[in-house]
């Protein structure tokens, strides 16, 4: 009898226990962008996971250009198959350095800058902003930038909870002006398939220059009505929009 109660036991944790799903033969690699820190892909992170990739993540000082390009390539290293290099913002300044890397099989832009070469964030910055759309509102402080923290919730992140967003206005990190200053010139989109995703309802990079970025560089565009941090506030829709970029899955 304890021997059948054992069996039964052991078979009702096997039918409770998830499926785990086979590892993927690409790797993801995400990079946050300005004022936060790679937390902000946790529950994207998870789904990912769970949908069997590894999954690594950046956490790039955002001080100089060159340096956050040097920390996303040490990761990049570190993934034990191709990548999909996914950057968010700010990030896709750094995506588009790193992912001239050899071991990137694809891009994909999260609300992000997509520059060519010769271009930084401040001379993307310069466009005109058409009526009804909005630029970042930033404060300088010394050599950095930080959005207006009475600003921050409505700009970043209106649509997600707003005792969230007043903690990620306190806790911004600065954005160092070697970062926001230096010119890219080493252009992946170019040559890799990329694909982006622009946020409607975003008040930090304008959505018509999201879709010009978008557009020229060859992208396959999706739009989602969403605030800037579109990893918070639609997790599962970025997740299976970074999902679409792996060619070699078959579900």
């Amino acid at each position: 009898m304890k021997t059948l109660i054992s069996a039964l036991a052991a078979m009702s944790i096997a039918v409770a226990a998830p499926a785990v799903a086979a590892e993927r033969t690409v790797s993801i690699v995400l990079v946050h962008g300005a004022f936060v820190d790679g937390s902000g892909w946790k529950d994207t992170y998870d789904i990912l996971s769970n949908a069997g990739y590894e999954v690594l993540v950046v956490q790039q000082p955002t001080i100089s250009l060159r340096d956050d390009v040097a920390e996303t390539e040490r990761v990049i290293a570190k993934a034990r198959h191709p990548v999909i290099l996914v950057g968010h913002s700010y990030g896709g300044m750094v995506i588009t350095e790193a992912g001239d890397n050899p071991k990137v099989r694809s891009l994909v832009y999260l609300a992000a800058f997509a520059p060519d070469a010769g271009e930084s964030v401040s001379t993307l910055a310069e466009a005109p902003v058409p009526a009804g759309e909005h630029k970042a509102p930033l404060v300088a402080e010394d050599n950095y930038l930080l959005v207006d923290r009475d600003k921050f919730p409505t700009s970043f992140a209106a649509d997600v909870d707003a005792a969230t967003t007043r903690f990620m206005g306190a806790a911004q990190l600065p954005w160092g002006l070697q970062a926001v200053q230096t010119k890219v010139d080493r252009v992946a989109w170019k040559t890799k398939p990329t694909y982006y995703m622009v946020t409607s309802e975003d008040h930090m990079i304008p959505p018509t220059a999201q879709r010009t970025m978008a557009k020229r560089s060859g992208a396959k565009v999706t739009e989602m009505k969403s605030s800037h941090a579109v990893m918070l506030s639609h997790p599962r829709e970025v997740a299976a929009f970074i999902r679409s970029a792996d060619t070699s899955a078959a579900d």
